[in-house]
């Protein structure tokens, strides 16, 4: 048992789960920023623009019957494609994803542009 305990303490003790902790506690935090960007600012002037558009209301009820919205066919028990949530997702994906690539392109200039000079001379050489 002791050995177990040492062993533990050498693994949780290594640099890397503590840089592993603190990337996972990071990630989260800016997911929450990003889905707070993508929700509260972005999706709103989405809606804006395409003149309150709410494509989360768009589905198709299999058994035939019309439906005012998609809660009441959900409450009826329809089976329903809730396509109009797909689109919403898709939309969402794409602009986080931009969002994410705006933001590692300024990282990697921001880390570019801190390297010292030799280490750029070499990658623009690519030697």
């Amino acid at each position: 048992m002791m050995a177990f305990i040492e062993e533990f303490k050498a693994f949780i003790s290594r640099g890397n789960v503590f840089e592993l902790a603190a990337g996972i506690m990071i990630g989260a935090t800016f997911n929450n920023m990003l889905n707070s960007l993508v929700g509260d600012i972005i999706m709103p002037i989405v809606g804006w623009l395409t003149a309150g558009i709410d494509f989360s209301n768009y589905f198709i009820a299999l058994n035939g019957k019309h439906y005012d919205s998609l809660r009441s066919a959900k409450d009826a028990g329809a089976p329903v494609v809730a396509y109009g949530i797909f689109i919403n997702y898709v939309i969402k994906f794409l602009i986080s994803s931009a969002v994410i690539f705006l933001v590692i392109k300024q990282v990697n200039r921001l880390h570019y542009s801190l390297a010292p000079q030799d280490s750029r001379n070499l990658k623009k050489d690519g030697t």
